[in-house]
């Protein structure tokens, strides 16, 4: 089995998992990374067996701002082992009911002008001008303290001298605002307010939610910047990328291998058990991709887990649930609003009322009777997912965690997703060529880190992320078991594909015992 006593193992073999093998082994240790899964990946991984042959469809993830912005990844070099990115001509799109459409691109002036046309005469233009001048001043501070070791010591200092006196507290009053807050004392028309929001319920915050409107504005602020880009031929080339780079230096990834249990002998973690009852030692550390409530309720040994780990744990709160339905299509979709026929992504909401519904529902546990929508035309940001002429898209929307459906419901769903696409696209049903729905449960079936299908490893609400992820008492990727790391979205900063939870938890196993290194990576 692989090497019989690395200096470190792997569980899960997801982009966190991969990050951390791969910052170990640049630091000259033996890696052995073990995956349940046939293959790697975790959340980053496409398929051409999903609709049609010639149809290559990401399964999981699909758009990557996050790794594009990332410094973790950006150092990897990871377009040296075979990764190309490719980008659509307009970032999003989020058109209206009566066809008017905002939409966001890499081009300042055609974001602007966009929101200028959506509401004429209200200025929105320049209020995005002002917005995004802020992020060019401390954006590239404000990702390397989010992505960075809690505290982040360096960023915030880096941030902080970018901003004069007089600006530190409306900028931090700025970071805890609501989205509809913030849209309503930046903008004056709605077109705004639906790029943030829009934008914000890419996690499971609602437009009410405090810190929505900062998680909002960081991700629209990102797209201007960097885009929404994709891996060339599908989602799996950034995987094969990660694992050819571990590969090269010396690193070994095996699959079909879950871990059942973790050993600990005087309160250190030695060794990890396999299902296959095979027993794989480790020299210096365990680091693990997979959700906090598996690592400590499962994994640990039950007198290996602090008493009050467990009662914080019993308090995890997962986010929410999700559907997603994939499509083969014989060209392109027919939107009514032209930006949208550009746009990688689309948001379908009719205003940013609708985006509250939608949340209210999830909040009362109720399955929205009208989704909100996060579309992916694959084809249009990379045109090697399918034959000339055709296309493959997605959508998915969230629902409650814990929603099981009962036979029929579930391509009933979907049927109602397909309804909503018919409205911005009258003869969308008519462009499909072959699809295929994924549920909460097939979701979790496919990727066990994704449980009830929630995506981000954990609720992005305030109270569960920086100093409280994944718990009060766990603000960082150790663990209370020497040498046991947490390197999945459940630890800080959580999900997006950015690989800073699997590069933290590999700095802190590189600074076991070394105190100045712990500190010298918060000055980072």
């Amino acid at each position: 089995m692989g090497l019989s006593e690395p200096d470190a193992v792997v569980i899960g073999a997801g982009p966190n998992g991969l990050v951390a093998a791969n910052l170990l082994a640049d630091a000259g240790w033996d890696v052995l990374v073990l995956e349940a899964q046939p293959e790697p990946g975790g959340a980053v991984r496409s398929s051409d067996t999903l609709t049609k042959p010639g149809f290559t469809h990401d399964l999981f993830s699909a758009f990557y701002p996050l790794a594009a912005a990332s410094p973790t990844l950006a150092g990897l070099g990871l377009e040296d082992f075979g990764l190309t990115w490719r980008r659509s001509p307009l970032v999003l799109a989020h058109p209206a009911p009566d066809g008017r459409c905002v939409a966001l691109s890499t081009d300042l002036d055609e974001t602007a002008a966009s929101l200028d046309a959506f509401s004429p005469g209200s200025g929105d233009g320049d209020a995005w001008r002002a917005l995004y001048g802020l992020w060019e001043r401390i954006g590239d501070a404000m990702v390397d303290s989010l992505l960075s070791p809690f505290p982040p010591v360096g960023g915030t200092a880096r941030l902080l001298g970018r901003l004069r006196p007089s600006e530190v507290l409306p900028v931090a009053r700025l970071g805890l605002l609501p989205v509809r807050r913030l849209a309503a004392e930046w903008f004056k028309g709605e077109g705004g307010g639906l790029l943030l929001g829009g934008n914000a319920l890419h996690a499971d915050l609602s437009p009410e939610s405090p810190g929505s409107g900062i998680f909002g504005w960081l991700l629209a602020c990102l797209g201007q910047q960097h885009g929404f880009p994709v891996p060339e031929g599908g989602a799996g080339s950034l995987t094969d990328a990660l694992v050819r780079r571990l590969v090269s230096k010396g690193g070994q990834v095996q699959c079909d291998t879950p871990v059942v249990g973790i050993s600990v002998v005087g309160g250190r973690a030695v060794a990890v058990q396999t299902a296959a009852g095979d027993t794989v030692r480790a020299r210096r550390a365990v680091l693990a991709d997979v959700g906090a409530p598996v690592l400590f309720e499962h994994l640990l040994p039950h007198d290996a887990v602090p008493a009050r780990t467990r009662d914080d744990l019993r308090r995890f709160e997962y986010d929410n649930g999700t559907v997603k339905v994939d499509w083969a299509l014989d060209g392109d979709i027919p939107w009514t609003a032209e930006p949208a026929r550009r746009a990688g992504t689309v948001h379908l909401a009719d205003s940013l009322d609708h985006l509250t519904d939608a949340a209210a529902a999830l909040a009362k546990k109720q399955v929205p009777a009208n989704p909100f929508l996060l579309v992916g035309q694959m084809h249009v940001a990379d045109p090697t997912r399918s034959p000339a002429g055709t296309g493959t898209a997605w959508a998915y929307t969230h629902v409650p965690f814990g929603t099981r459906f009962e036979p029929g419901q579930l391509d009933a769903f979907a049927d109602a997703m397909e309804d909503v696409m018919e409205r911005y696209a009258p003869g969308f049903r008519d462009r499909v060529l072959a699809g295929h729905v994924m549920g909460p449960a097939d979701l979790e079936s496919r990727n066990a880190n994704l449980v009830g299908g929630a995506l981000n490893g954990g609720t992005a609400n305030l109270y569960q992320q920086l100093v409280f992820r994944p718990t009060p008492g766990l603000g960082t990727a150790r663990t209370p078991v020497d040498g046991l790391y947490l390197a999945s979205a459940s630890a800080h900063p959580g999900g997006g594909v950015h690989g800073a939870c699997g590069a933290n938890a590999a700095r802190a196993a590189l600074s076991q015992g070394r105190p100045w290194r712990a500190v010298a990576d918060r000055l980072r």
